[in-house]
């Protein structure tokens, strides 16, 4: 029986195996995905398949700096006490020495990509952790960054890694520097390193909002672009990493900072654990009385 590629996808979401496996899976049982979930759990592949469908919000970023290249990544587990696991800790650690050196381009490359040379996927090593914590666990995102000699990162996980900060800094191989623009942007969440990378249509919309609401107040028109221009360098402020106070001299913008050091910010990119994922919400009363009803 010829295998789809939609029976391999069913399959993984049913058992949480590999891929590949699933394929030959499939194979092995000439399609009877009922009989390919049995190989699969025989095989010792499908000890994450009850975990596929739970929800996975808690975790840890992770950050590894390999000579001129680093990685920013991010693994969800179900709970935040598994992040204080060695197991897991080395799989941050396993995950990041690949991810620096591989460079693959995404999740699902990186997944696919053998860990240690010798044939064992990345997807299968994950899912080995997985049987050994009795947690879901994903890799869920990674960034990686490549500099020059001249160039410096900025390395730095907020409260054990629920927040990581990669920055990289031009000009200067002062890696304290590079760390206070990251310590920096893990405190103040900018959205864009200056006003240069903010889009024409968000100033334009912004400026449309501002005029509206300086209208609405009632100024007078020959008055309201005066307004409206001082209030976008406040919207400037809130989202653009060199228009802000800078966090350890409020004194002094982040531009003024950076450039004292004869330096420039490049890049900065900023995880936070679980950051745009549904989480569970958990009412220890309801858990009680629901319990006491049985």
């Amino acid at each position: 029986m010829a295998i789809t590629a939609q029976m391999v996808k069913d399959l993984r979401e049913k058992t949480g195996a590999g891929m590949m496996d699933c394929k030959k899976a499939l194979q092995e049982t000439d399609g009877d995905i009922e009989k390919a979930i049995d190989f699969l759990r025989e095989k010792g592949m499908a000890k994450a398949a009850k975990k596929a469908d739970r929800i996975a919000a808690e975790g840890s970023t992770y950050i590894e700096v390999d000579n001129n290249s680093a990685v920013l990544l991010e693994v969800n587990c179900e709970t935040d006490f598994v992040t204080k696991n060695d197991q897991f800790k080395q799989l941050l650690a396993e995950l990041g020495k690949h991810l620096v050196k591989q460079q693959p381009e995404t999740v699902e490359e990186a997944l696919q990509q053998n860990l240690h040379g010798d044939g064992d996927k990345v997807e299968n090593y994950i899912n080995s952790i997985v049987a050994k914590i009795g947690e879901k666990i994903s890799l869920r995102r990674f960034t990686v960054v490549n500099k020059t000699d001249n160039d410096a990162f900025g390395a730095y996980l907020h409260m054990g890694g629920s927040i990581g900060v990669l920055s990289l800094i031009e000009g200067t191989t002062d890696e304290s520097v590079a760390k206070d623009i990251a310590m920096h942007v893990a405190a103040v969440n900018p959205r864009y390193v200056s006003r240069d990378e903010v889009a024409e249509e968000e100033v334009s919309r912004e400026r449309d909002v501002l005029k509206t609401q300086a209208l609405n107040e009632g100024k007078p028109e020959h008055i309201v672009e005066k307004m409206v221009e001082g209030r976008l360098g406040k919207y400037f402020e809130e989202i653009c990493l060199l228009e802000q106070n800078f966090v350890k001299d409020p004194d002094q913008k982040v531009k003024k900072y950076v450039a004292a050091k004869g330096a420039a910010v490049k890049s900065f990119t900023r995880y936070e654990v679980g950051e745009g994922m549904e989480k569970r919400e958990e009412n220890f009363a309801d858990e009680v009385m629901s319990q006491m009803k049985k």
